[in-house]
């Protein structure tokens, strides 16, 4: 064997021995999930799944809302948050500022975000919101979708005004004619068609593969390998019963969420709630993501995806 190769193994067992010692010497006590208003993690805490698994173990869980995946990568970083679900976007501007997270499952979306206007709007394509006032949160899944959709017609980012809007801030602003379009994720994208007279000026999947992400404290998933695996279980199982069972997705997150049923039923029949590792070809899909935000300057140095892909994630 090589010298070279024989390090890099007794590093490797090094690292897994410590890993080892440090679960055992930090045995879990509570387990805290990030969550928004959609998606399996709703259901997941509406059918109490993860605390049923991590009964037996005596491990509790808290859930902890989130408005948007910025602010929760950012309590996750600095170990406030143990685990979350997030779109394709925050974890690029995350990696960007050296954040301590890690990726550790994914799923695909199909629809549920795209950009709105108002129904009596004279923006029928693309290429009219030139010029116009376009809000959505940075750093947000909506964030790459408003580039993408500008580059598919030609735009470029200088040829919008961006106003960067929480969506409990951008809702009333695009009621109210403050901005012209709105660029955003279900629930609100569903809220802005049904509650504000929006109209659908473009579906995300029309424009580029997007994806949402589960992720994980770095550090949590690298000591509690056991536990971040069960909570990855427990939402795939939450998944797939979701994706069989949508009338009822809908009435629980009306539930959990206080968003009206008409609301929720639109988004819970668009939804797509599947679970799986980080693919080799969602890696892909995520890097030209990651490679557009340089590209355009709004992160501050090339990332590599894959550097932050838990190592657990398929094995």
């Amino acid at each position: 064997m090589k010298r070279r190769e024989f390090l890099g193994l007794s590093v490797g067992g090094a690292i897994a021995a410590l890993s080892s010692r440090a679960e055992a010497q930090t045995p879990v006590k509570e387990i805290r999930i990030g969550y928004q208003k959609t998606g399996v993690l709703v259901i997941a805490r509406q059918q109490a799944v993860l605390e049923k698994r991590f009964a037996g173990k005596q491990i509790g869980v808290k859930w902890i809302e989130f408005t948007s995946g910025p602010p929760l990568l950012e309590a996750m970083s600095i170990g406030s948050v143990d685990l979350g679900a997030v779109g394709d976007t925050p974890p690029i501007f995350a990696q960007a500022a050296n954040a301590n997270i890690v990726y550790v499952a994914g799923s695909r979306i199909t629809n549920g975000q795209g950009i709105l206007v108002p129904a009596n709007s004279s923006i029928r394509s693309i290429a009219d919101l030139k010029g116009k006032r376009v809000g959505f949160t940075k750093g947000s899944s909506a964030h790459n979708v408003v580039i993408a959709t500008l580059e598919k017609a030609g735009l470029t980012y200088e040829d919008i005004t961006p106003v960067y809007l929480t969506p409990p801030d951008a809702g009333p602003a695009f009621a109210n004619g403050s901005i012209e379009a709105w660029a955003i994720w279900d629930p609100y994208f569903a809220i802005g068609e049904k509650r504000q007279n929006g109209r659908i000026l473009i579906n995300a999947h029309e424009v580029a593969k997007t994806n949402s992400f589960y992720l994980a404290n770095r550090d949590f998933a690298n000591t509690h390998v056991r536990e971040t695996r069960d909570v990855i279980d427990g939402l795939a199982e939450a998944a797939r019963w979701a994706e069989a069972n949508r009338a009822e997705v809908a009435s629980a997150l009306a539930a959990v969420t206080g968003v009206p049923l008409e609301v929720q039923t639109v988004a819970a029949n668009r939804a797509s709630f599947l679970i799986g590792p980080v693919t080799d070809e969602i890696v892909t899909t995520q890097q030209a993501v990651a490679d557009r935000f340089h590209k355009l300057g709004l992160i501050p140095k090339p990332i590599a995806v894959r550097d932050i892909v838990w190592r657990h994630t398929q094995s």
